[in-house]
């Protein structure tokens, strides 16, 4: 841990420990955690191996598929837009995007199963997009949007494939919260303002400037070979190799699943987040976007729990079932303070392989975990980040 800052040593012993027993335990073959205040690095800690019956260690530098922490990516990118005045929240998308100025919603299904589709009461806005409030969902959390997806023959929009861009909306624009491939469409949005394809984007603004090097969507053979391999945790508790790659030749970016990183890369940008929009020199976004990210920006509206659809892929998923929490540029957001540590007002988010983050502006902390386990959302993977938060932030309040 040459890179670590100064840390409480009973805590950093502490949290070696969880790591090291969770993988003797079988929580995962391999675990990653890291935390950062404003100062610096203040933890870092691996164990285990990068997959079942691998011979490399799991370090803070193995190749991770973080799947919807991409997202965060893509909304910094678009916000970025909006700060230089190329575009705003609350305009239309399909002022950049024509393929969303008529957009159908499905009512249902006739009898002989043919969807039934009606124009939407409202149009998208770029907002609606950024807070999962445009009345896209996805298949892996909604029964209606799998039932069309198998009664059309549409593919998911995991695969990258444009045929699944064409699905409608579940509800009218700006009527709910539920999770979905809006950030897809802020990709593209992206693309069209800023006449560079997402990578490229990602790199020259994002990536670059951060020191990002270990992070994209296209993997090169060096950091393939650097990836953790994902397991399935089974009925009984154990786990099987489930070798995962994001789709490597798609028709458009996967702005809201698509992005490889490691631990140190993606820590980078959480601390340009924790530090206002900056990090080592690089002005990145400005200290009022970067708070505006983080605050409520769905109004009235709550984010509501997740109910799967595959469960070896995810279980159900609500991070805050004992509260109201709001979503915002585009961060889950809890309105009371977390049972583990975490401020009222704090951001986080996660990837469906069990990667977990928290971004906490009050305490002025960052913490994430790194693995590579489906289902999402795993019971025995979550008890281990949970404890890590409450370990970190005894260590934090001490010091």
């Amino acid at each position: 841990m040459t890179e670590c800052k100064a840390f409480l040593s009973m805590q950093t012993e502490a949290l070696n420990q969880s790591l090291s027993l969770a993988v003797e335990e079988g929580v995962a073959p391999g675990v990653v955690a890291m935390a950062a205040t404003p100062e610096g690095v203040i933890y870092e800690g691996a164990a285990g191996l990068t997959g079942l019956g691998s011979p490399s260690p799991m370090t803070p530098d193995t190749i991770f598929w973080v799947l919807s922490m991409t997202k965060a990516v893509t909304a910094v990118a678009c916000m970025q837009l909006v700060e230089q005045g190329k575009l705003h929240v609350d305009q239309l998308a399909a002022d950049f995007l024509p393929e969303l100025a008529a957009p159908q919603v499905l009512e249902g299904f006739s009898p002989d199963g043919t969807p039934l589709l009606r124009p939407a009461k409202r149009p998208i806005t770029v907002r609606h997009l950024l807070t999962h409030t445009s009345g896209y969902t996805y298949s892996l959390w909604s029964k209606t949007l799998a039932r069309y997806e198998e009664v059309t023959g549409t593919p998911a929009v995991f695969s990258g494939q444009k045929a699944a861009l064409g699905v409608p909306l579940e509800f009218d624009p700006g009527e709910r919260w539920q999770y979905g491939m809006s950030i897809e469409w802020v990709g593209m949005l992206v693309e069209a303002v800023s006449g560079q394809g997402l990578e490229e984007y990602f790199r020259d603004n994002i990536f670059l400037p951060l020191g990002m090097h270990d992070t994209g969507f296209m993997i090169s053979d060096e950091q393939r070979a650097r990836t953790a391999t994902a397991a399935q945790r089974e009925a009984d508790g154990s786990l099987t190799s489930a070798p995962y790659e994001s789709p490597q030749q798609t028709d458009f970016s996967l702005a809201g699943t698509g992005l490889f990183s490691t631990p140190r890369n993606y820590m980078a940008f959480l601390q340009m987040l924790l530090n206002g929009g900056s990090f080592n020199g690089a002005s990145i976004l400005a200290p009022e976007t970067v708070a505006s990210m983080l605050s409520n920006q769905m109004g009235e509206l709550d984010v509501a729990e997740m109910v799967s659809h595959y469960p070896s892929r995810s279980n159900n998923f609500d991070l805050f079932p004992d509260m109201p929490h709001k979503w915002g540029f585009s961060f889950d957001i809890n309105t009371q303070p977390g049972p583990y540590g975490r401020s009222a007002g704090s951001a986080a988010w996660a990837g469906a392989l069990n990667t977990h983050y928290w971004i906490d502006p009050v305490t002025k902390v960052a913490g994430a975990l790194f693995t590579q386990v489906w289902p999402f959302y795993d019971e025995r993977i979550m008890a281990l980040f949970n404890g890590f938060e409450q370990t970190l932030y005894q260590g934090v309040q001490k010091n």
